[in-house]
């Protein structure tokens, strides 16, 4: 039986707070005392890196998705439970996410954002309903959540698309909304 699978979207840098690592690493870490797996990017390099190996270490279960073209510059974590190479980026995060029960944010670059922004946009189609989790580290996420009410309140969205988001300041409160959600 699979367990219950988490995508992570973070960066392939580690950002210039130390604190986004720290989330990384106790998500990581998290995502395998529960059992779970984690669904990722299969890079080893930035928060990527740091999520995996934390989960590796607590003997979590890892599925990495990673395009052709990114095999070096993003360098392939081929150690994982399951390591898939897709030929584009479109593959990588419809293989990321059908692969997965609930969606995390950590913090990260244009790449998480488009990650975020793709899936949010099939979550408000109706093509999904898995929680959608920003982890907030040092409030990072802070603009994104604004951006989201400005559209709401600009009428490009309906209402609703702020309830698909959810929000947590720290690994713990992160794993606290999928528990519910997942249950």
């Amino acid at each position: 039986m699979i367990p219950k699978s988490v995508c992570v979207y973070c960066g392939s840098r580690p950002g210039r707070d130390s604190a986004y690592a720290a989330a990384a690493e106790a998500l990581g870490q998290s995502i395998a005392a529960e059992h779970w797996r984690l669904v990722y990017g299969a890079g080893d390099v930035g928060l990527m890196g740091i999520v995996a190996r934390a989960a590796q270490a607590g003997g979590g279960e890892t599925f990495g998705v990673i395009p052709t073209h990114l095999l070096q510059r993003e360098v392939g974590k081929t150690d994982l439970t399951r390591f898939v190479v897709t030929e584009t980026m479109h593959e990588r995060k419809k293989v990321m996410v059908m692969n997965a029960d609930a969606i995390v944010m950590l913090p990260g670059g244009a790449g998480s954002l488009d990650e975020f922004f793709e899936v949010l946009t099939w979550r408000q189609l109706g093509l999904h309903d898995k929680p959608i989790v920003l982890l907030d580290a040092d409030g990072f996420w802070g603009p994104l959540k604004a951006l989201l009410r400005h559209i709401v309140d600009e009428e490009f969205a309906d209402p609703s698309l702020l309830d698909f988001v959810q929000s947590a300041e720290s690994a713990h409160g992160v794993m606290e909304t999928l528990r519910r959600a997942l249950s």
